[in-house]
């Protein structure tokens, strides 16, 4: 019984450890400029461009394409994914949904 009750903690322990781990990408050479996307028609009312980026593959870069998509709550906005730089190489932080417009007061 004792036996089971301390494997059960450590495969909880071991769960809650792994879901919180990141593994960070580091590209050696910066991201190619964005593209110039020509967005297509809006699909409906409610949709939200989101922009197209450079994601890593490998020790490269891969476009993304830009697309319409529907904010997951009301008031939601998109903040893009933007790479920085760091010793070890580019980071790309992901893109995410928001309840805070971090763009609002930047231009573009």
């Amino acid at each position: 019984m004792k036996l089971s009750l301390i494997s059960v903690a450590l495969f909880v322990i071991a769960m809650v450890c792994s879901s919180s781990a990141q593994v960070s990408v580091y590209i050696g050479s910066p991201p190619p400029p964005l593209r110039v996307e020509v967005r297509g028609q809006m699909p409906g009312p409610g949709y939200a461009w989101v922009e197209g980026y450079w994601a890593p593959n490998g020790h490269h870069y891969r476009w993304v394409q830009g697309r319409w998509d529907r904010p997951p709550y009301e008031g939601a906005s998109w903040n893009h994914p933007h790479y920085d730089h760091y010793k070890e190489g580019w980071q790309l932080h992901e893109g995410h949904w928001d309840h805070e417009d971090h763009d609002n007061h930047h231009d573009h």
